[in-house]
């Protein structure tokens, strides 16, 4: 089936219009198959006229980052969990996950490129790493900043092995990749209890 044409764009937030038609573009067509002429085309506007908002494809590609940051903040924090700390860091590692899964283009585009813009965008990813390991880790910041690093690293190298086809492929693939980081995560957990309970 042909990809869903946007009606063509007349005036008002062209700025906003551009990042969500090329979200759509690379979404169908990867990173490597967008340009601003394809863009311009599919909004029904003159070549001519991104360049008004952004100086090149580069720096589109930055505002797509910065979207994409954000959609990855709602889906990690959409996921369902317990009220339990250990509950909500394992739906956090799920959503993470399943982000990945769906929106591969969006997370490629996300992690290929840095700005200030997009480590504030990405900071609510991490602050839902972090609220978690905080109660785990008694308030102790140091402590709770290497649990949430150590569960955001699970998640992304699952993340990151589902794309590599590690384990197989469609729906199932998927499935057992979230189950999977939620299983490290656990056991991420598990063995930091067990460390303090030694050194204790």
């Amino acid at each position: 089936m042909p990809p869903r044409k946007r009606p063509s764009y007349h005036h008002g937030d062209l700025r906003g219009a551009l990042i969500e038609t090329a979200l759509e573009l690379i979404a169908e067509q990867g990173v490597q198959g967008f340009s601003m002429a394809e863009a311009s085309r599919r909004l029904g506007v003159a070549v001519s006229a991104p360049y008004r908002h952004f100086a090149d494809r580069d720096e589109l590609l930055l505002a797509v980052s910065v979207r994409a940051g954000e959609l990855l903040v709602a889906a990690v924090t959409a996921e369902r969990g317990g009220s339990a700390p250990e509950d909500r860091l394992v739906a956090v590692a799920r959503g993470y996950v399943r982000f990945a899964a769906r929106h591969r283009a969006l997370f490629e585009v996300l992690f290929g490129s840095w700005s200030p813009d997009l480590e504030r965008a990405s900071q609510p990813v991490k602050e839902a790493f972090q609220s978690g390991a905080m109660a785990l880790a008694d308030g102790d910041p140091v402590a709770a900043e290497s649990l949430g690093l150590a569960v955001a690293a699970t998640a992304h190298g699952h993340a990151g092995l589902l794309h590599l086809g590690a384990f197989g492929t469609g729906e199932q693939a998927v499935d057992t990749a979230v189950r999977r980081a939620a299983d490290a995560t656990l056991a991420l957990i598990a063995g930091r209890a067990r460390l303090g309970a030694s050194e204790g």
